[in-house]
């Protein structure tokens, strides 16, 4: 089977690593993953197609001018058929309503992963809610959560339609990682403290940096680092400023070492807002980390309290302090934690799992088209069989 994965990214983030995981799992069997990337004229962002590339798999770029640009459906169009892809996975409400205006007409079956959605400014809430509209004649669309799912019901996406596939991921890179920045660090640091996420308001790092305020003054000595990039950067710095902990904080942008980061790590923060299951979260468990979370989205599916991390209420700095600090005072209970963390994402997340799940969605939707076909096909010859 040949999947050609059609997205705007921004970064390498949550929907990225699914994509890049999802491509390896697939080419590693008998089936083909491609990549189609839009290269847009506003911010243009190549690390997924670029790390793509590095790792021999197939990737295009779609050269986007304008919000609306036609030539650029077109590309898709020629693209998908081109490489003679058997179905066209969208990521992302561009991709969506992209990929949706590039195959009407052309019978060749669609289906959509929503990973979430951000109504945070009238723009997203107006691509939002064209994205959903559009989502209701895609042939399947995956929901990565039960809130994701309960808001495609909402929109009017068919039940039949929806599959619930959590997120998975490789584990072997997370193995006997080596830790990549300690060196990096004042001398005498003692814990690490991290947070993994986009620089926007949703992901809650201003919340973050107050509780590490909070935190030093126990351990002053610990270090905290955020791993990311993003909009709210120059405001973080500030925020930093502002509370006089610079010599404790480290915003160390984007990392392609991801695996050495976790390993450089003591305790994993997610200080969310609105969440759907992170990545990161997933990354971080996959690496033995004791996790500190705010219950959001479906973190508490995984951050199980007590068992395999710490989960505080959402916008609370007082108790995300409190739950850094747990940690930080019991080694023992961290190294419970975070075997836990691990066994869990071994049984209920792993990549291979979530590329059988995927599997099964691109079958269903292999075949819902064949039957599409068929019926066109039975109506227009008993129409003409009418006229006659």
């Amino acid at each position: 089977m040949k999947v050609l994965h059609v997205i705007s990214s921004g970064g390498m983030y949550g929907a990225e690593a699914v994509i890049l995981n999802l491509s390896r799992a697939l080419n590693r069997g008998s089936h083909r993953s491609m990549l189609a990337v839009f290269s847009n004229l506003s911010n243009p962002n190549h690390q997924l197609h670029e790390r793509a590339v590095e790792e021999g798999i197939d990737s295009h770029l779609i050269a986007c001018k304008a919000r609306i640009d036609r030539t650029a459906i077109a590309s898709i169009r020629e693209l998908a058929i081109g490489t003679g892809a058997d179905i066209v996975h969208a990521h992302g409400y561009k991709a969506d309503i992209y990929v949706y205006f590039a195959l009407r007409g052309v019978r060749l079956p669609f289906v959509s992963t929503c990973h979430t959605w951000y109504d945070n400014d009238v723009s997203a809430v107006l691509y939002g809610a064209v994205d959903r509209f559009v989502l209701r004649r895609y042939a399947r669309v995956v929901a990565v959560s039960d809130e994701v799912k309960r808001r495609l019901l909402k929109a009017g996406v068919r039940e039949k339609a929806i599959h619930l596939i959590r997120n998975g991921i490789e584990l072997r890179p997370f193995d006997d990682a080596v830790p990549s920045f300690r060196e990096d660090l004042p001398l005498g640091s003692t814990h690490i403290v991290g947070l993994i996420g986009r620089l926007a308001s949703e992901k809650g790092i201003d919340i973050f940096l107050r509780a590490a305020a909070l935190v030093l003054i126990e351990f002053p000595r610990a270090q905290f680092v955020v791993v990311g990039d993003g909009p709210d950067r120059d405001e973080l710095e500030r925020l930093i400023v502002d509370l006089d902990i610079r010599e404790s904080v480290s915003m160390l942008g984007h990392r392609d070492d991801m695996p050495s980061v976790y390993a450089s790590l003591d305790v994993m923060v997610s200080s969310s807002r609105q969440e759907g299951l992170p990545m990161a979260i997933l990354e971080g468990m996959a690496s033995r980390l004791p996790v500190v979370a705010t219950a959001v989205g479906e973190v508490p599916t995984v951050v199980l309290d007590g068992r395999t991390g710490v989960l505080v209420p959402a916008e609370d700095v007082d108790l995300l302090a409190a739950g850094i600090l747990e940690l930080l005072r019991d080694p023992a209970k961290r190294t419970r934690l975070g075997v836990a963390a691990r066994q869990l994402i071994e049984e209920e997340y792993s990549a291979a799992r979530m590329t059988a799940d995927y599997l099964g969605v691109y079958s269903e939707a292999i075949l819902a088209g064949k039957k599409a076909g068929e019926r066109r096909v039975d109506s227009h010859t008993a129409s003409q069989g009418n006229v006659r």
